[in-house]
């Protein structure tokens, strides 16, 4: 396997601790791990590497990816939830990463704290990988950006909608990959869910480099049209359920319903797709959707031809691996 990406040792904690470069490259590689895995084609990059995988949080698609990832090219994986091991309770999140360090070729983390993956990548002294954080999510932006070149052919010059939490973690991921992609980004939330400011100028400097644009709007008609693909997420991320209620009367008017698709102009010529990183509020298969209905999206459009949310929860896993295999790994050889 051929790839210019010289990213072996290093950690991967925000999308911006990549290059645009590296970011284009990672793709590539995870289409090629792809086409590989759907040939029945087994790699061994990760061969007698053990892996970490620390979870906060509970997790169907980052754990059964980095596991499958893993297993794929020949490595091992270890699951270490909050009840297996001491991390920040009754052993520093400083030593327990000196200890890990020691023991496995890569860690993952998936919890709350930004603080914490940072600890682990200063500490370890081998590569950190952040699968959520409260403040950044790179892997799953990763995947997105995958599942859109993959229908497109392309990234540059496109527009993403993202209507919802303007400023949780997948929505900033999203919009700083945009801008390194040179995508045009709009991020549609009320005012009272506005992304940070100072992450927001970031955005758009790096957008301004890459001749795309980021932009916050609290209109949802106006925010969709001309899009490319439109984005949402849940309207309560985990930790803050006990904002359920005023979240779903603050989002109800973002929610994406096949009307406002049909304001992006672009279903007839089938220029548009929907997407979002799961799990989904959309029919009434969950205990809180049988009490209050769809949520973020409806049902309609998260079944519907131009939805390609089930792609992108694969891509997380052919992505994943290319981070692995890219950090723990000689390319070249």
């Amino acid at each position: 396997m051929k790839n210019k990406l010289k990213l072996k040792g290093r950690c991967l904690l925000k999308l911006s601790d990549l290059t645009d470069a590296e970011m284009i490259g990672l793709l590539d590689l995870a289409d090629q791990l792809k086409r590989m895995k759907a040939l029945g084609i087994r790699g061994d990059r990760l061969r007698r590497k053990s892996i970490a995988l620390i979870f906060e949080k509970a997790s169907t698609r980052t754990r059964s990816a980095f596991t499958v990832a893993a297993v794929d090219e020949g490595g091992s994986v270890e699951y270490l939830g909050t009840r297996d091991i001491h991390l920040g309770k009754k052993e520093s999140i400083k030593d327990s990463a000196r200890v890990l360090g020691r023991m496995y070729d890569g860690i993952q983390f998936r919890g709350f704290k930004q603080e914490t993956v940072e600890i682990l990548a200063r500490y370890a002294g081998v590569p950190v990988w952040n699968g959520l954080t409260d403040e950044s999510h790179p892997t799953q932006a990763l995947a997105d950006l995958m599942t859109i070149r993959e229908y497109f052919h392309a990234l540059a010059g496109l527009k993403v909608v993202y209507i919802g939490d303007g400023r949780n973690n997948v929505c900033t991921s999203l919009m700083v990959g945009c801008a390194k992609a040179g995508i045009h980004f709009v991020d549609c939330t009320p005012p009272e869910l506005a992304p940070d400011p100072a992450g927001l100028d970031a955005a758009r400097i790096l957008a301004r480099g890459n001749d795309a644009t980021v932009t916050v709007c609290h209109d949802p008609a106006a925010a969709v049209r001309g899009a490319n693909v439109i984005y949402t997420d849940v309207w309560v991320s985990m930790g803050e359920e006990a904002q359920s209620a005023e979240r779903r009367r603050l989002l109800q008017p973002y929610q994406v319903n096949m009307p406002l698709m049909r304001q992006t102009g672009s279903l007839e010529n089938n220029s548009v797709i929907f997407l979002h990183c799961l799990p989904a509020f959309h029919n009434h298969d969950t205990e809180l959707t049988r009490e209050v209905g769809a949520l973020e999206v409806t049902d309609d459009v998260f079944e519907a031809p131009f939805s390609r949310v089930f792609d992108q929860a694969e891509n997380r896993l052919h992505t994943i691996k290319a981070v692995m295999v890219a950090t723990m790994s000689d390319l070249e050889e």
